[in-house]
């Protein structure tokens, strides 16, 4: 089994100067229960220097009976090294010398060309793995070789994110698929993610632009694209920390649109003649002025519930070289014909748009995708 350890977009990687890897060889520890107990690696992006946050999660590594110091110094990365060595964890050190930063995405693809297991898990050097994490994912990338596997977690502070935790947490199996489009990113989140290396190098290494781009969300498409499933262990393997300085914080939310709005045309309205937006106000008439002239063409109308946006009749594309411009109905939602993109929020109404939802009796994936 080999585990990728590495952050979703941490700042640390992202750093410049020399950022080591940490990548466990072998579980070969005692301690270590016999299921788990096969070539494993762990690696693990470490920022310059590593923060007291990361001796929580180099614990998670090592499991009880051992806690290691960690000040703020470089150095402190070869104190590890002897630490998880005397565990049987064999460590490779290794970071790189341009003066410029490599990025996260740089910083993963190294871990795991320089790791050997024939499994991979991520993690984020922030958060922290229970005991059971590696064991528990193990057993479902055998049952599901070309998914990646993710689990449920705990948010820390406990109050951080609630609606985006519930989200991770409670999607059916069905939606880690269908939702795969919304504003919340992919359906596992990063520092959950486990796969096998064979079907990684299969999709391909994460894009290495640097700060700014959203590399677990293209390669995350780019698995999708080639036939990749997903699947959540139901059960809480990791603690998974909110701060405000985290890198994904760095991704410019009209990057992360733009690539969202270009799959949403290449995995869903490619394969539909015409369709209906719901919402007839700002995110809708966003999503329809994003669209290519082709996908715009197949907007049959807006819908929504606001009586006001009802009343106006329909929606003048100004920004339109044609001529005339195009008008688009806009329409009650009971009038309205499927498939729907729906760019409504959801959990935001106290139930009341999912209730309006469920009277159409539409399947999700078929009938409609939620896009916000």
């Amino acid at each position: 089994m080999s585990e990728e350890v590495g952050a979703p977009r941490s700042p640390s990687s992202a750093a410049g100067g020399q950022v080591p890897f940490l990548q466990k060889g072998l579980c070969a520890c005692d301690s270590v229960p016999a299921k788990c107990r096969c070539p494993a690696t762990i690696s693990l992006p470490v920022p310059d220097n590593p923060q007291l946050q990361s001796r929580a999660s180099l614990d998670s590594i090592i499991g009880q009976g051992c806690r290691i110091q960690v000040d703020n110094s470089i150095n402190i990365i070869e104190k590890w090294k002897l630490k998880l060595e005397d565990v049987g964890i064999r460590v490779v050190i290794d970071g790189h010398d341009s003066p410029q930063p490599q990025g996260v995405g740089f910083a993963k693809n190294q871990a795991v060309i320089q790791s050997s297991g024939t499994y991979l898990c991520f993690l984020d050097s922030d958060d922290v793995m229970m005991p059971q994490r590696v064991r528990l994912q193990h057993e479902a990338a055998i049952q599901h070789p070309n998914s990646i596997i993710g689990c449920q977690v705990r948010r820390e502070p406990l109050d951080s994110t609630e609606r985006y935790t519930r989200w991770i947490n409670n999607l059916a199996p069905g939606q880690l698929l269908t939702q795969v489009f919304t504003s919340h990113g992919p359906t596992v989140i990063m520092p959950t993610w486990f796969c096998s290396r064979e079907w990684f190098c299969h999709v391909g290494k994460f894009n290495e632009g640097g700060k700014g781009v959203p590399e677990d969300l293209l390669f995350f498409y780019e698995h999708i694209r080639k036939g990749g499933g997903v699947f959540r262990v139901d059960q809480c393997l990791l603690q998974y920390r909110y701060h405000p300085q985290a890198a994904t914080h760095s991704v410019l939310e009209g990057t992360i649109w733009n690539h969202r709005v270009r799959f949403l045309e290449d995995r869903a309205l490619k394969h539909w003649t015409s369709f209906t937006i719901w919402n007839a106000g700002k995110q809708g008439r966003k999503l329809y002025r994003s669209l290519s002239p082709a996908n715009q063409k197949k907007v049959a109308a807006f819908c929504d519930v606001d009586e006001k946006k009802i009343a106006k009749g329909f929606y003048t594309y100004q920004e339109s070289k044609e001529r005339p411009k195009p008008k688009i109905p806009i329409q009650h939602f009971r009038d309205a014909t499927p498939p729907f993109i729906i760019c409504v929020k959801l959990d935001l109404t106290g139930g009341a748009f999912e209730e309006n939802l469920n009277t159409l009796d539409l399947k999700e994936g078929l009938d409609y995708h939620h896009f916000s």
